[in-house]
């Protein structure tokens, strides 16, 4: 008996296969990165010439390697490596004059064969820009008009019929990737710098230090170890933080007292308990530098989150306090 066909079934399996595909040619690319005859010497020698290059690195790449290309080029940018992309068809009316002389090119193509990077490889040629190809085949064109070719290795598509770029493009991006990160680790490229190239939408705020969140000057709720609770009362109902933080005569902090301290105390004489009397010695605090997505963690990894976090300067000295509420508008936590 003929079992009736399962179209949803069918779909995943199809994508299974896929996966399986794409899978096994990212797992020969790495086995190709880690063998130094293979790819791992070409690779290695990219990442220094594109690290030693006063320009930037001018991509290329036709139909779905272009496609890979953009992103690339974009990932390259983003993680401190000035790139721009070239569309290998406009390069051959007038666009060549985007390329400077202390460029370098990176131009992708699956066959190495493909006719619109002529302009390129010439231009390229004429002004001895050196060009890192990244190719299927080792004998193309592309790769023999190569400073340094990164050959790919032979992998069967995910598409049926072997014909529709998919492992062939994944690894592509996988290559790009690998040379975008290995770029940064060598740059000594950091949150700090990668935060200042990603500003907006909810990345940027992750990477915003708290000293772009915080209160500063009149709005810190400050007080001293022999303020009474009633002022201590009064100094917290107007600032609104849920906090005060005492500090001496020198204005460095010695401790907090928080919505939860004030609580159990509301029993004793308001006039005669002062803050020393009920403070935490040893609040939980942080620094102007410390990413936004820290100080959320901070705040979360004790049994009982806190909301409000001290920022100090060098000298233990209040300069800013930063709220969950601010982080909650900035859209962080």
């Amino acid at each position: 008996m003929i079992e009736p066909y399962d179209a949803d079934r069918a779909a995943l399996v199809s994508a299974q296969t896929a996966l399986r595909a794409e899978c096994a040619g990212l797992a020969a690319l790495q086995t190709a990165l880690a063998t130094p005859e293979q790819l791992g010497h070409s690779f290695s020698a990219a990442v220094a010439l594109i690290a030693e290059c006063a320009g930037r690195v001018v991509v290329g790449g036709i139909g779905k390697s272009g496609h890979i290309g953009r992103k690339i080029q974009a990932t390259l940018a983003s993680t401190g490596t000035p790139a721009m992309f070239v569309h290998p068809a406009e390069a051959a009316h007038g666009d060549l004059g985007m390329i400077d002389a202390k460029d370098i090119l990176l131009l992708f193509s699956h066959s190495g064969e493909t006719s619109e990077l002529a302009a390129l490889l010439e231009h390229a040629a004429r002004h001895a820009l050196p060009v890192i190809g990244v190719t299927s085949s080792p004998n193309s064109t592309l790769a023999r008009a190569s400073t340094l070719s990164l050959c790919l290795p032979r992998a069967r598509e995910a598409c049926p019929m072997g014909l529709a770029p998919t492992t062939s493009t994944m690894m592509q991006l996988a290559l790009g990737d690998a040379l975008a990160i290995a770029l940064l680790e060598r740059r000594g490229f950091t949150a700090d710098d990668f935060g200042a190239f990603h500003p907006g939408g909810r990345l940027g705020a992750l990477l915003r230090p708290v000293c772009r969140l915080m209160h500063e000057g009149e709005a810190l709720p400050l007080g001293t170890p022999d303020m009474p609770l009633s002022a201590v009362i009064m100094e917290m109902t107007r600032k609104a933080f849920g906090c005060i933080g005492i500090v001496d005569e020198h204005g460095i902090l010695i401790g907090l007292v928080s919505d939860g301290d004030l609580r159990p105390a509301l029993t004793r004489d308001l006039n005669t308990t002062r803050a020393a009397d009920i403070m935490n010695p040893v609040p939980i605090t942080t620094r102007p530098n410390m990413l936004a997505q820290e100080a959320v963690r901070v705040m979360n990894e004790r049994k009982k989150p806190i909301t409000s976090l001290f920022v100090l300067d060098e000298d233990s000295r209040p300069i800013g306090i930063v709220h969950l509420h601010d982080l909650l508008r900035a859209g962080i936590a």
